[in-house]
């Protein structure tokens, strides 16, 4: 009887470090989950279709976020996905967060002139709604040096098309 005690008292340890392992993978809002919702309620508010997640985004981005670890500047990728790009000074910025702050730009939009206003940047959040697009795939570093997390997303089809309208 012993023997199953044990067995199960380290089964149960096991389970523990391994949802802890999981906590810390996916701490502060980092969840593919975490970031669909904060994209797919800016869509919902407008009527558009909830994104899905892909892992070959995902695997993009990784990869860029990575390239920018050494110095977490804020340039584009350049590649065939859409992109938006968040850096903060705190290592403790979340993906959710990231996207509050594009999605923070909607006011700075007008739809019915379909442009930004004079002085303001509102090209992230049309990214986050843009009605064609279908995918996303994020990713997440802490800098190096202690500068700061910089964080990617990657959007197919990608939008932001001159002159057409998100949606």
């Amino acid at each position: 009887m012993k023997t199953c005690k044990i067995s199960f008292s380290l089964i149960c340890i096991l389970f523990g470090l391994l949802c802890i392992m999981n906590d810390y993978v996916y701490a502060h809002d980092d969840s593919p989950k975490d970031y669909l919702d904060a994209h797919n309620i800016a869509r919902s508010e407008l009527g558009e279709p909830n994104l899905v997640w892909d892992e070959t985004l995902e695997k993009y981005a990784q990869n860029y976020a990575n390239q920018r670890k050494q110095d977490c500047q804020l340039v584009h990728s350049h590649g065939p996905y859409g992109e938006n790009l968040a850096w903060s000074s705190s290592n403790d910025l979340s993906g959710v967060d990231a996207v509050k702050m594009w999605v923070d730009e909607k006011p700075y939009f007008n739809y019915l002139l379909n442009i930004c206003a004079d002085n303001q940047m509102c090209g992230h959040y049309t990214q986050v709604i843009w009605g064609n697009t279908l995918r996303v795939g994020c990713a997440k570093v802490i800098c190096d040096n202690n500068g700061g997390t910089f964080i990617t997303c990657n959007y197919d089809p990608p939008g932001n098309y001159i002159g057409e309208r998100p949606y």
